[in-house]
């Protein structure tokens, strides 16, 4: 280790100690202190205003849902609720609670605070409903009520069955927030967060850092840490440089040229597959793309195997459509990605009318999974000039480039940068492809595609309780996306990290999850 590393990590310990004592009253040393750098600001800590990776990656710290996902899978198991049962006909789930839990701010956990929960982000009418938005509510539509049985046992009623309900709660939009928070915050509670997590809030200084600390009375034993400092940091090789000059401990979307840095033993390098799709969207709705043959022809005139190879340095493989292949179950083994064919995209060109076409492109700095947004929408740009298109890039900060893409391409638009990190194949068709979920609806379907028939297969797939028969479903589903083409398909990532030496007992989630609980320094 060079002299200068040395100086840098001594340095970074000394500031994580004075900022131990400064902020939280406590002496520490750096071993107690765990440093993570980030993708970006988060936008909010209250899990039912957020959509990001980034900011589920903290909130999995600070909170707790009924359900977790089990330790390397995306298997459900018991964390705020003990066991449940589920009635026959699969619209009836009882939760039995688990007792002894407290909030971060000192108030009981119970079975009206679960109900407070679902309530303020389904009732529209719930006097704290306005603390949203609550942009992934769609999870639990299916839900009809929710009824408080005694102190230690929740019913929820469902409108039908609805077999991704268990795995929805293990999301970070089930995490359950702290009621008597909310009502005094309101607005501002996720700027002021609590919940039951291994870690409390302590502090967010824009820009700067999200600062959580050890809950001492967590259900689930004490954390490895004394406390974690979460610092934004959106360029990816201003988060190489902080790593390599120890300025932090842990960093994730480790771009992948700079991997060979950290092939030393001073690092250890972290990958774990997951279900993921990094996509563009198109605007189906108007301009070029609203012709099927003209969204094909980009599929077609994007060397997406360059990208993967080149720009990715193999950390990912060319996506085939909608649903990730980590879902084995549900995956459409026939499907065979687009190929890259410039000849065939510009005949479809050519077909539609379409040539010389201006094409406005969105694309992020540095955002939640998606890679390297920057070098891969220069790529894209590229391949798209090369077919006749005149492509112009507008390039936006993460929280930024949400609020312009979230709430559609309409008027703005021709493509956008995407990617998702999702839990179950209903997750992204549901809320990113359906009629019913453009953004008017309160969906994520920014390019405004509408196919009925993928409709009712995506409406009779999540409702029903056989798994064969919804594998069916999903994987009908994926060859008219495949060949409608709303969007591009551009690659399904393996997601990375990277830790010093120092740090003991960390493991990526096939969820995309920061858990951080049972990780140690020393």
């Amino acid at each position: 280790m060079s002299n200068l590393r040395k100086y840098a990590q001594n340095l970074k310990k000394s500031v994580a100690a004075l900022i131990a004592f400064v902020f939280f009253g406590f002496s520490a040393q750096a071993n107690d202190i765990l440093v993570v750098g980030q993708i970006a600001e988060p936008k909010a800590l209250d899990p039912a205003a957020v959509t990001a990776v980034n900011d589920f990656r903290i909130l999995m710290n600070i909170y707790d849902g009924l359900v977790r996902y089990k330790d390397g899978t995306l298997e459900v198991e018991p964390a705020l609720a003990e066991s449940w049962t589920i009635s026959d006909d699969g619209t009836v789930y009882t939760f039995n609670l688990r007792s002894g839990v407290t909030f971060h701010d000192g108030s009981s956990f119970d079975a009206e605070d679960v109900k407070f929960n679902f309530d303020r982000m389904l009732d529209e009418n719930h006097p704290y409903h306005d603390t949203g938005p609550f942009p992934l509510s769609f999870f639990f539509s299916a839900i009809s009520s929710v009824d408080v049985i005694d102190a230690s046992t929740v019913k929820f009623t469902l409108n039908e069955p609805y077999a991704p309900f268990l795995s929805n709660l293990a999301y970070p939009t089930g995490l359950i927030v702290s009621p008597d928070a909310v009502m005094k915050h309101g607005k501002d509670f996720g700027r002021n967060p609590s919940g039951t997590g291994a870690f409390q809030f302590e502090e967010w200084k824009s820009n700067e850092r999200v600062v959580v600390t050890r809950n001492a009375d967590h259900w689930d034993g004490q954390a490895g840490v004394d406390a974690v400092i979460f610092r934004p940091l959106t360029d990816g090789n201003t988060r190489v440089a902080e790593m390599l000059a120890g300025g932090i401990d842990l960093m994730v979307e480790v771009p992948p040229t700079s991997l060979s840095e950290f092939s030393g033993s001073e690092f250890t390098v972290v990958e774990q597959a997951g279900p993921h799709v990094w996509f563009l969207i198109l605007n189906a709705k108007e301009g070029p793309f609203a012709d099927k043959k003209v969204r094909q022809a980009a599929n077609y005139a994007i060397n997406k195997e360059a990208i993967v190879n080149d720009v990715l340095e193999g950390t990912a493989a060319v996506a085939a459509g909608p649903t990730p292949p980590a879902f084995a179950w549900a995956y459409n083994n026939d499907l065979e990605p687009y190929p890259y064919d410039p000849e065939k995209a510009k005949a479809l060109i050519a077909e539609a009318g379409a040539e010389g076409a201006e094409l406005t492109f969105y694309v992020t700095e540095g955002g939640s999974g998606m890679l390297d947004p920057v070098a891969m929408g220069t790529a894209i740009q590229a391949d798209l000039e090369a077919v006749g298109f005149d492509v112009k890039i507008e390039t936006y900060e993460w929280n930024s480039f949400l609020g312009e893409v979230n709430p559609g391409l309409e008027g703005k638009a021709d493509m956008a940068e995407m990617a998702w990190m999702t839990n179950d194949p209903d997750t992204l068709p549901f809320l990113a492809l359906r009629t019913q979920s453009w953004p008017e609806e309160g969906g994520f379907n920014s390019g405004y595609y509408s196919n009925p028939a993928v409709d009712e297969l995506l409406n009779a797939a999540r409702s029903s309780t056989d798994q064969a028969e919804r594998a069916r479903l999903y994987q009908e589903m994926q060859v008219i996306v495949q060949d409608d083409a709303p969007w591009v398909f551009v690659a399904n990532w393996k997601q990375n990290a990277v830790t010093n030496s120092s740090v003991k007992n960390f493991n990526l989630q096939p969820s995309f999850f920061l858990l951080l609980k049972d990780v140690e320094k020393n």
